[in-house]
């Protein structure tokens, strides 16, 4: 079921929220479980026992690493419970891809039925290893079955995340106050799922129509011009922020209709100034989770320059790989590590500097470009469908193809003509490919909103942006503009079928 639905937002959640404040306590817990394996369920019913095995196993896991009092005891079934759910995270996720690339490389003919990816393991299977592992250290406070299973289950952030440690949220189903009815907090989650339901269905289902046709053009193949490489990039990386920023901020709504509150995913990552401070934005609760279960448990760049390159780049692959099983997501991670090192070897260099330039609005420009640009030039890989697309497109993007202008400007820059290496859009073309000029009064706007506007979460409280006086009160005023979005949104999902997540592939 989609947050972007009719029958979910009309029917489940209404029914679901008559149901929680109906009764109190337990019941409510109850409530919440079923309605999310319901939820979860409507997609494919059989990986619902799939998904209570799994809880049942860690949970199991967890209460056998407290009855241990003996460290090696502890470590030994901490480390069954990790493999167990790494085993089955790779089954599922990873074993068609190494059977197939065992057969390239050996030149073999093993073969494996293909296997149908459960929706949301990744995020569930990293959320459970984060418990154990929590659990270990004594970091998990007082909580009953029930109170776990809607730890993992809660269906606002089961599907995509965001990926929740217990400690968000444990203390918060053990308060008394857990159940009550609070308005402010009603109203913030119904304002902040309409803002996410129109960042989905109004601007990234748009933004995919262009995104897709660039790499449509590139699974065949087909020429492809410089500006229309780029065009079509950049519209696939502010599809891919709008589509998952959006579902974040109806998964935050959507908890604070029920009275939790969730972690934030998303700060403006396209606001970045460096690659270390996007991956501090982007998909935040996946990056806490890679440092705090990973990265610093490899030693992070506590023992040398060495070895912390050999963290970032261990951290960045496997991050890049958790995503799905394919080389294209391996190389942007690792394309991602390279970006890492690269800004701590300047930050480095930057702070041996007798004079310093960072206030100074070029430098901030600059650096905004370029951290942009790269991003842009990552997400290549991790959309195309083969390395032989994005290798396509790159071409492109570099102008490996040359530049195809407006004919209108040669005409008046003879220089252009001269040059060999420029062109005109051809009759029946346009000098942004199939894309047509248009679409750019959709795009820049959409662009400059997103790296000038607050983000959703300084908006609605949860962080604070510098000079960011803007926040969220409700009235009259606000009321209207969330109508209109909310009416607007609907028709949109009337009118055209509902689109998947981005992200519910991983």
């Amino acid at each position: 079921m989609l947050f972007n639905s009719v029958e979910f937002i009309f029917i489940f959640l209404p029914l679901t929220l008559i149901l929680f404040y109906i009764f109190s306590g337990t019941r409510q817990l109850i409530v919440l479980i079923f309605a999310s394996l319901f939820f979860y369920g409507f997609w494919n019913p059989i990986y619902v026992i799939l998904l209570l095995v799994s809880i049942g196993f860690n949970y199991t896991i967890g209460k056998s690493i407290l009855f241990f009092h003996q460290d090696i005891k502890k470590q030994l079934v901490l480390s069954f419970g990790i493999a167990l759910n790494l085993i089955l995270l790779g089954y599922y996720k990873y074993a068609n891809f190494f059977i197939d690339n065992i057969n390239i490389v050996f030149s073999t003919n093993f073969f494996l039925e293909q296997i149908i990816l459960p929706i949301a393991i990744s995020f569930f299977t990293f959320q459970q290893i984060s418990y154990l592992v929590d659990t270990y250290k004594n970091r998990v406070c007082f909580h009953t079955f029930l109170k776990y299973c809607l730890f993992v289950i809660f269906f606002p952030q089961l599907i995509a995340g965001p990926i929740v440690q217990q400690k968000y949220v444990m203390d918060q189903y053990n308060d008394k106050r857990f159940g009550a009815f609070v308005l402010s907090s009603f109203t913030i989650g119904i304002a902040l799922f309409i803002v996410g339901l129109a960042k989905k269905v109004l601007i990234a289902d748009n933004l995919g129509i262009y995104a897709n046709l660039l790499f449509d053009d590139a699974s065949q193949l087909q020429y492809i011009s410089f500006f229309y490489a780029w065009v079509g990039s950049i519209s696939f990386s502010l599809q891919l922020y709008f589509d998952f920023s959006g579902y974040s901020d109806m998964a935050l709504g959507l908890a604070m209709l029920f009275g939790i509150k969730l972690p934030v995913n998303f700060y403006s990552p396209y606001k970045a100034l460096s690659i270390i401070d996007f991956w501090r934005r982007w998909h935040m609760t996946l990056s806490d989770f890679l440092k705090n279960y990973l990265y610093i448990p490899l030693g992070g760049n506590k023992e040398g320059k060495a070895k912390h390159v050999r963290n970032i780049f261990i951290v960045m692959l496997l991050g890049g790989l958790w995503h799905g099983a394919g080389w294209g997501f391996i190389i942007w991670g690792g394309l991602h590590a390279v970006y890492i090192v690269i800004n701590h070897f300047f930050r480095y260099i930057y702070q041996n500097m007798k004079w310093q330039f960072n206030e100074k609005i070029i430098f901030k420009l600059f650096a905004f470009t370029l951290t942009f640009i790269c991003v842009v030039i990552s997400w290549v890989f991790f959309r195309a469908e083969k390395l032989e697309h994005a290798s396509h497109i790159l071409k492109s993007m570099f102008a490996f193809n040359g530049i195809t202008v407006p004919k209108v400007l040669i005409d008046k820059v003879p220089i252009l003509k001269d040059s060999g290496f420029i062109d005109h859009a051809k009759v029946g073309d346009t000098w942004l490919g199939i894309i047509q000029n248009e679409y750019l009064l959709f795009l820049i706007p959409v662009f400059f909103a997103c790296i000038m506007l607050p983000s959703s979460m300084s908006f609605f409280g949860w962080l604070k942006e510098k000079n960011n006086s803007i926040t969220f009160q409700p009235n009259f005023l606000y009321g209207v503009i969330s109508s209109l979005m909310l009416f607007a949104s609907i028709l949109y999902i009337v009118a055209k079928a509902s689109s998947d997540f981005l992200y519910y592939q991983f």
